[in-house]
């Protein structure tokens, strides 16, 4: 597969700019403009003892949030993180207050606001569509099972956010972060610059305090590039484990929602109230749900007496600023007693590339067709070909700076019955699970591989869309398997993440492994919505 081709659905937008290395971890030193906000950085237990002391109230945080988003998502430094707000989130929040009152609270997402991405079905008053005009209005007739979940949790649903529209499988020229609903997203750090995607709208609204975590789904990289590209904490799910039903999709044997949060801690509170065993996703078939609260995981001293794996082949190289950041986060985790296998890289990098573009290509048509054919009647588009012709009768909105290559390549492909599919799905298993990540992990016996995430966030380019670079999201995107991404610093300003890599259903191991490393580090500061880099 080609790397342009490649950047589109991975949406790793990043750049291959020099650097020096870097004597320790490098925070931002900005001293821009930063709207003040009584809620800014907290994290859900910050608010829950809040709401416990009195201080306030959900409806409170509700409408502090709401009022950050309007003056910061179309006004002030204009993020363009929001397609909408929740008409009845104040509704929602008083009812919650009530319950509170009365002595009844429903777990640690009790009352607290959350933004989902626009592509998680919300059977209320908001719309669900992949950002696309297309699909503007479709208001579908259930919950997405996660939905379900996270209210059933009580938290609150406080609005949808942009997203690379058709979660960045539309064209091969697309700019990261851009909508035909919501315009283009920027990076809180640098206004300049992509918030990455194709998950960038919840990426940027959590580091831009709009709420404490969201929700975001990935196929390649759509959780963690974003995550690593606005500093935060992302976490890719093992296939299975987080219900997919009432989500737009991309393709069945890759996608997924999960958490993105500040802190490591709020992502494994968000993962345990979306977790759920849902008979509507044939990959839960079967399955028991054994782990709900994954915040006992979490250890400071996590990393002493682990084996972590360096995958450096592909997955370095690109980038000397994400180079030298990720050698000294290396240097830490052996500070705190890991023990570093160097290399321990993954024979099978880059050789499935080409196998997973085409398997996306083909669950694509079939998966996207049979999500179009349950909507509620009206819905403008029942199948790809509709989206096509929708989005060439309305260029001038949908189509202004680049096109549909990959809906046009899609469209043409046959069944999944398709000897071609099956033989790149088959391909995919082989090169991605048993000799890629299972092998390395058989041979080092490594408890994670890390690698860094992606490069620093590239310059927003409308004209010629994300620039090609590296990203490690591949692996265990292709392999169904769980990644985190955690702060790992800063260059010129611009976050830089580390990726821990973990085998099948190994969720529990990579939230203490990711939060010993954030303990020992604190990397990660707020954005001050500068409007370009730290150059100087």
């Amino acid at each position: 597969m080609s790397e342009l081709t490649r950047r589109d659905f991975v949406g790793a937008a990043t750049t291959l700019a020099a650097a020096t290395a870097l004597p320790r971890i490098a925070h931002a030193n900005a001293t821009g403009p930063q709207p003040a906000a009584a809620l800014d950085e907290k994290t859900i237990a910050e608010l829950q003892a809040g709401m416990a002391r009195g201080e306030f109230t959900s409806h409170s945080i509700t409408q502090q949030y709401l009022e950050r988003i309007a003056s910061l998502d179309r006004q002030g430094p204009t993020l363009r993180h929001v397609l909408e707000t929740n008409p009845d989130a104040l509704a929602i929040a008083d009812a919650l207050d009530t319950e509170r009152k009365a002595g009844k609270t429903r777990g640690p997402m009790h009352g607290i606001p959350l933004l989902v991405k626009d592509n998680i079905d919300t059977a209320d008053r908001m719309t669900t569509s992949a950002g696309s005009l297309a699909l503007e209005g479709s208001r579908p007739s259930r919950d997405a099972y996660i939905v379900e979940r996270l209210r059933a949790a009580g938290a609150i649903i406080l609005g949808k956010t942009n997203l690379s529209e058709w979660a960045n499988f539309r064209s091969t020229h697309s700019s990261s972060g851009w909508s035909g609903r919501g315009g283009q997203g920027r990076n809180p750090y640098a206004l300049d610059r992509t918030p990455s995607g194709s998950s960038s709208g919840s990426a940027g609204a959590v580091a831009s305090s709009y709420c404490a975590v969201a929700v975001g789904t990935e196929t390649d990289g759509s959780i963690t590039s974003p995550a690593a590209a606005c500093s935060l904490v992302g976490l890719k799910p093992t296939i299975g484990l987080v219900s997919r039903s009432g989500i737009i999709p991309i393709a069945h044997s890759q996608d997924t929602a999960g958490p993105m949060a500040r802190t490591v801690t709020d992502a494994a509170i968000l993962l345990g109230a979306l977790v759920g065993v849902d008979a509507r996703d044939p990959a839960m078939r079967g399955r028991i749900l054994a782990k709900t609260d994954y915040t006992r995981f979490l250890d400071a001293n996590g990393l002493k007496g682990a084996r972590i794996g360096v995958a450096r082949k592909k997955y370095t190289g690109y980038s000397t600023a994400a180079d030298a950041q990720f050698d000294h986060a290396l240097a830490v985790m052996k500070e705190r007693g890991a023990i570093i296998v160097d290399p321990a890289d993954i024979a099978t990098a880059g050789k499935f590339d080409d196998a997973e573009y085409e398997v996306l290509l083909f669950e694509f048509k079939a998966d996207l067709a049979a999500y179009l054919a349950a909507l509620p009647a009206g819905a403008r588009a029942r199948n790809l070909d509709d989206l096509i012709a929708f989005n060439k009768a309305h260029a001038k909105e949908e189509m202004p700076y680049f096109g549909q290559e990959i809906f046009e390549m899609a469209t043409k492909k046959g069944s999944l019955s398709t000897p071609a599919y099956k033989k790149a799905l088959d391909s995919c298993r082989m090169l991605a699970r048993t000799q890629g990540l299972d092998a390395t992990f058989a041979k080092h016996k490594v408890d994670a591989i890390v690698a860094p995430t992606q490069g620093p966030p590239s310059l927003i380019d409308l004209v010629n869309g994300d620039p090609s670079g590296g990203s490690s999201t591949s692996p265990c995107a292709v392999a169904g398997y769980p990644a985190i991404t955690v702060p790992m610093g800063y260059r010129w300003g611009l976050p830089l993440g580390i990726t821990f890599m973990g085998k099948a259903w190994a969720e529990p191991t990579l939230f203490k492994l990711a939060y010993a490393f954030e303990q020992a580090t604190k990397a990660r500061v707020a954005p001050r919505f500068l409007p370009t880099a730290l150059l100087q």
